[in-house]
């Protein structure tokens, strides 16, 4: 039988089961995927400790690369032996064999290895709505970006780079601040040493950012809305540090504007998926954007990829290997 992770109960990491399933026939609608590999994300941490409730017993992950070995009825974009990745609902990525929505789906190239598919969909994706959807980057202008040596972060330094953007990123670590640079950061600022918000003003001579990008979310809030110049905008996309308090609306003093967009909403439409799915790919194939895997663990070993991840262990991305 095959293998998955289960979880009865919100809590740390070890409420993390590797058990055997069953895994039906695909359903109307759905394909099934023997995985090759499995994203690591930060979204589900906050699954499994319950800061976004799903219905339980349940499943985790929600990326991953594989072939399909079965249609359900009405699918017709994908077949048997195609090589596809996925991101976003539902949760039960990790697993050898799972039953998901084909809408879900995209044809992964020949050129990109599942490692890779694995590595870019949920983070490349998140960045391709950032930067192209939430707020259209124009060549030029400058911008902030929290945690720019994580997974996202490394996919949105090169991706600014190739648009012609300036980015200022912070990092946790000299050793991260390095890493950050060599995927095209242009000032990385060192946010456990030095003031973020002075930082900014000398690099932008006073101008400060049109747009602050932060995953981070409670630890580095209020430096984001005072890193904005007038009509900026804050994009607050996780929380990393926890969940952001309730704030009075004469916080975004300066006519700022606030949004908290998420992937799920971005990919609802098929086309838009497509679309959004396509110009990744293109930079990937391209090289543009390499993607880095710097952790792989084995599917039986989860809460130890859980625990060195909410430890800020890691860098680029992780996977989990069935």
């Amino acid at each position: 039988m095959p293998k998955a992770i289960r979880i009865e109960a919100a809590g740390g990491p070890e409420v993390m089961q590797y058990v055997d399933v069953e895994v039906g026939a695909p359903g109307p609608g759905e394909a099934q995927v023997e995985q090759r590999a499995i994203g690591l994300n930060f979204i589900d941490v906050y699954f499994r400790t319950g800061l976004y409730p799903q219905p339980l017993p349940g499943g985790l992950g929600t990326e991953g690369a594989g072939v399909v070995t079965a249609v359900g009825e009405g699918v017709t974009h994908v077949k048997a032996g195609d090589r596809v990745a996925y991101a976003g609902g539902p949760t039960g990525a990790y697993a050898e064999l799972r039953n998901l929505p084909a809408k879900q789906l995209v044809k992964l190239p020949r050129s990109i290895d599942f490692d890779t598919g694995a590595a870019m969909m949920l983070k490349g994706l998140t960045v391709q709505y950032l930067f192209r959807r939430t707020y259209r980057l124009q060549k030029g202008q400058t911008i902030l970006f929290h945690a720019a040596a994580g997974g996202v972060g490394l996919i949105a330094m090169q991706w600014a780079k190739a648009l012609g953007v300036t980015v200022i990123g912070t990092a946790g670590s000299e050793e991260k601040a390095a890493l950050a640079r060599a995927h095209g950061c242009d000032h990385t600022i060192l946010y456990r040493q030095e003031n973020v918000v002075e930082r900014v003003r000398e690099i932008t001579g006073g101008a400060m950012v049109p747009v602050v990008y932060d995953s981070v979310g409670k630890d580095t809030f209020q430096v984001s809305l005072d890193c904005l110049q007038p009509f900026g905008l804050m994009v607050s996309f996780g929380n990393a540090s926890g969940a952001v308090p309730p704030m009075a609306l004469t916080a975004l003093k300066g006519s700022l504007y606030l949004t908290r967009p998420t992937l799920l909403t971005h990919t609802a439409n098929r086309a838009n998926l497509e679309e959004m799915a396509a110009e990744l790919m293109k930079l990937v194939g391209s090289g543009k954007i390499k993607v880095r895997v710097d952790q792989r663990y084995p599917l039986a070993e989860v809460a130890r990829a859980h625990r060195d991840l909410e430890s800020r262990k890691t860098t680029g991305s992780s996977l989990l290997i069935p």
